[in-house]
């Protein structure tokens, strides 16, 4: 099955929409352009569930709120976006009423993914409203959100909501109809139609953002990569060719799935999970850890740093300080240095284990060649 046949055949999709395409040339929400939308998601949903990631939140709070563009301050922002959420989420209840559907609205920061049990309490929440036939409205909570905690954009967020609830495929849709390897308006500008890996990306360039939004096909190519990388087929389109795309016709650009599937688990780990700090590895705990998937035991270890707990995630870090792999740690903070580098016969029996267990632990860099590694630095 190609790609392209994935998505239009997904039973469980998320499709992303973003503010440029839901709204007019001064500001306020286009209603004509959200039905369009919802109409091309309905005519699919009563055999799939969907998630819909919206933005849009602070351009439809423009208008009501007299204000002539997006404001630069957060303060403002956060306040279009308080207003404008109320806008956005009735037109979309509005909207999908008439095919019978029930939206729910789903508020999300990065807080509420970072940590292991919020993360399994949005997946359990998502599952429930899928469960009972409705279309979660899934956007950033920018009304609370500061650039400390912000995801960076709904193409980030789509892809993170891809995995916390296993969708079959991600369709991030805009004002372009996919991805061009120059500005779309330069003469001779093509569409890249289908993304097997980075050699048919190699020389694209990307334009800026439109001025109601914060993303731009910068923001969808790493998106893109993001759910593909991880085994998901991704259709970057035009929102105007929504139907279209949502039927599997050759429009837009579709990413291939870049191996086998990754675990919702491990992708947290990797994508999502906030860390607490870092331990620092020899070459030898790199190789085993990062190439031969091995747990790390203390003899890998020369030093740490954060202030941790057992079950906490921290970084892997190589002997050049880049982190390498991300896991869930196995001691506090206070009782590495007792242990480090220190071999397993040298150790207590309560201290002779893992330091961070293979099952918990995900490589976060190309592994590279293996070696031979002692067997005191890791274990299966």
């Amino acid at each position: 099955m190609s790609a392209r046949e994935a998505v239009a055949g997904a039973r469980r999709l998320v499709v992303k929409v973003g503010s440029s395409s839901l709204t007019s040339v001064d500001g306020g929400l286009d209603v004509s352009r959200l039905d369009a939308l919802v109409d091309a998601v309905a005519a699919r949903s009563g055999a799939t569930q969907v998630v819909l990631v919206s933005s849009g939140a602070i351009a439809a709070g423009l208008r009501p709120l007299g204000l002539p563009r997006r404001p630069r301050d957060l303060a403002t922002q956060q306040a279009a976006a308080s207003v404008g959420q109320l806008h956005l989420t009735r037109a979309y209840a509005d909207a999908f009423a008439r095919h019978g559907r029930t939206v729910g609205q789903v508020l999300l920061t990065s807080h509420d993914v970072v940590r292991r049990g919020p993360y399994r309490n949005a997946r359990r929440t998502f599952e429930r409203l899928l469960g009972l036939g409705v279309v979660p409205v899934v956007n950033e909570n920018d009304t609370v959100a500061t650039d400390e905690i912000r995801f960076g954009d709904n193409d980030r967020l789509a892809a993170l909501v891809a995995h916390v609830i296993s969708a079959d495929a991600l369709v991030l849709l805009s004002d372009v109809d996919g991805v061009y390897d120059a500005d779309p308006r330069a003469p001779g500008a093509a569409l890249v139609r289908e993304v097997t890996g980075g050699a048919d990306l190699a020389g694209v360039r990307v334009g800026r953002p439109s001025s109601l939004g914060t993303g731009g096909m910068a923001s969808k190519l790493a998106a893109a990569e993001l759910a593909s990388g991880a085994g998901v087929p991704v259709l970057v389109a035009a929102a105007a060719q929504a139907r279209e795309a949502l039927d599997g016709a050759q429009v837009g650009t579709v990413f291939a799935p870049q191996g086998p599937r990754m675990s919702a688990r491990r992708f947290w780990l990797r994508h999502m999970a906030g860390t607490r700090g870092r331990l620092h590895l020899d070459a030898g705990a790199v190789r085993a850890v990062v190439g031969r998937r091995r747990s790390l035991l203390a003899a890998g270890i020369t030093g740490s740093d954060g202030d941790f707990e057992s079950g906490d995630v921290v970084d892997l870090v190589d002997p050049r300080g880049d982190v390498v792999a991300r896991g869930v740690v196995g001691f506090d903070a206070e009782e590495l240095p007792e242990i480090s580098g220190r071999s397993s016969d040298d150790l207590a029996p309560e201290q002779r284990r893992e330091v961070v267990h293979a099952d918990d632990l995900v490589p976060v860099v190309t592994p590279p060649a293996p070696d031979p590694v002692p067997a005191e630095v890791s274990s299966p």
